[in-house]
């Protein structure tokens, strides 16, 4: 895509505007680091724009922070406050399963993540988010915790203009086969690798 062009344009009887109008399933997928961090930063343009925006976090702990949750969700009480922006939400819907197994068995991850699905489907519906992130959640998908298909079929008939961004690794053929825009971080090297552990301001 050369300067922003596209290598082609499809014979779909859209005028340009309603091309470029469209609402977009996004998946974010690959072993490398800033899936999340990408994402992340669309919520930031969106915010920008006025949109309203959720986060959906399905698998960290409820007690691991990281630094985009405070700034988004100051952003929002910068929107409640002066009207910039845009409204911000930030849920975590799963029990953290995989970060701490301190409260509840699988059994109860199983049955928040599928809660936290059906969230999802409610505020689909009812419209409740221009952009919705789905963080880390093809997890709950690959462990079988959420039906792949319910999912591809929710997101192909949402209605209205609501972007979805969905995160983690692994997504899923048939949720790449649904989305508009897939990207695939690729590792090459990570600090991890050189037995460095995360630090501030890289991974939280």
């Amino acid at each position: 895509m050369p300067q922003g062009q596209p290598s082609a344009v499809p014979d779909d009887g859209l005028t340009t505007r309603q091309r470029r109008n469209r609402p977009l399933l996004m998946v974010h997928t690959g072993d490398g680091k800033g899936k999340s961090t990408a994402a992340f930063g669309l919520a930031l343009r969106g915010w920008n724009q006025g949109w309203k925006t959720g986060v959906f976090q399905f698998v960290k702990s409820a007690k691991w922070r990281i630094g985009e949750q405070t700034v988004l969700e100051r952003l929002g009480r910068l929107h409640d406050e002066t009207g910039e922006g845009g409204p911000v939400e930030w849920h975590k819907m799963g029990s953290g399963w995989s970060w701490s197994r301190k409260q509840g068995d699988e059994t109860d991850h199983e049955a928040a993540a599928r809660e936290g699905w059906q969230e999802i489907k409610r505020r689909l519906a009812a419209e409740s988010h221009d952009l919705l992130i789905l963080d880390e959640f093809t997890y709950p998908m690959a462990w079988g915790w959420v039906d792949v298909d319910d999912v591809v079929d929710a997101l192909r008939t949402r209605p209205g203009f609501q972007h979805v961004v969905i995160t983690g690794r692994r997504a899923d053929p048939r949720l790449i086969g649904a989305a508009d825009l897939v990207t695939e971080m690729t590792k090459v090297k990570h600090p991890m690798d050189a037995g460095q552990k995360g630090q501030k301001g890289i991974e939280w």
